[in-house]
């Protein structure tokens, strides 16, 4: 059996658990009894993580659901294989429902013609329909749900106690979710989707890129004030070369720095 490895009650990261880094945050929901996961990412690493998860004696058959915190392609492209490997069903916000239904390449971002980029895309069913305020009960846990437009229309959080999963909101470093005309993106719904976060009383943020961090009202203001300033210019999009958090990550994760171990809360 493979030691789990918490990064707070309850809540374990596949990234973490590997060692390395194998795509988007993938969060394990652990309520006892049964559990869920939070994203999967893309196809290629379906079988490592089922592997992982089968190896922390997470049985299979108790995976209540696999959820889409919305319908991009660095998330969900492994989502239908998933659900036939641990025989379960997904979940998402109705707005990803026709997008990952149909693999829609453009929605999903599968596809930058511009970019040559080209991902297959899987058509996949939801079948569990999440909206704001919803409760999630996973054993003896409750999950409840955010819906934080903004990024995409289908965006979901997820607040366990002083916890946020907070999908691609905002990351350590204050940058946000890809802003994008094509993918649907709406800057109004953002800014508000981060004021939000910016008046909870949660104190750690789970995003789905990059490593936990606290939340810092400081960040946040910083970041609203720079999406508001969006609304009134052209110079934003997808054409950022490289970004140097995930290299920081990277690094922390090969050397087994992980966030909140040391700072226990209550979820």
């Amino acid at each position: 059996m493979l030691e789990r490895k918490y990064l707070f009650p309850h809540i374990i990261e596949l990234n973490y658990q590997a060692g390395h880094r194998i795509g988007c945050s993938v969060y394990l929901i652990d309520g006892g009894t049964e559990w869920l996961l939070i994203d999967i990412g893309y196809n290629e690493t379906v079988d490592e993580i089922a592997e992982l998860i089968r190896q922390m004696d997470f049985p299979f058959s108790a995976c209540k659901m696999i959820i889409a915190t919305h319908a991009d392609a660095d998330h969900v492209q492994g989502l239908a294989r998933a659900k036939q490997v641990l025989r379960t069903k997904a979940a998402g916000h109705p707005a990803a429902v026709e997008p990952l239904a149909t693999g829609d390449t453009v929605l999903t971002y599968a596809e930058i013609k511009a970019q040559h980029i080209f991902v297959e895309m899987p058509p996949c069913e939801i079948e569990i329909l999440l909206n704001e305020g919803d409760v999630i009960d996973v054993g003896d846990q409750k999950v409840e749900v955010w819906h934080t437009p903004g990024h995409t229309n289908s965006q979901l959080s997820f607040r366990l106690g002083e916890l946020l999963i907070s999908g691609d909101n905002i990351y350590r470093d204050g940058c946000v979710g890809v802003i994008d005309a094509h993918h649907g993106s709406d800057i109004p719904d953002f800014i508000e989707s981060l004021k939000r976060i910016r008046h909870s009383d949660v104190k750690w943020l789970l995003p789905s890129h990059g490593p936990v961090f606290r939340k810092d009202n400081a960040l946040l203001d910083a970041t609203i004030e720079r999406l508001t300033r969006y609304q009134y210019m052209a110079d934003f999009g997808t054409c950022a070369i490289d970004w140097q958090l995930m290299h920081e990550w990277e690094k922390e994760i090969a050397e087994g720095v992980i966030p909140g171990l040391t700072d226990q809360v209550e979820p």
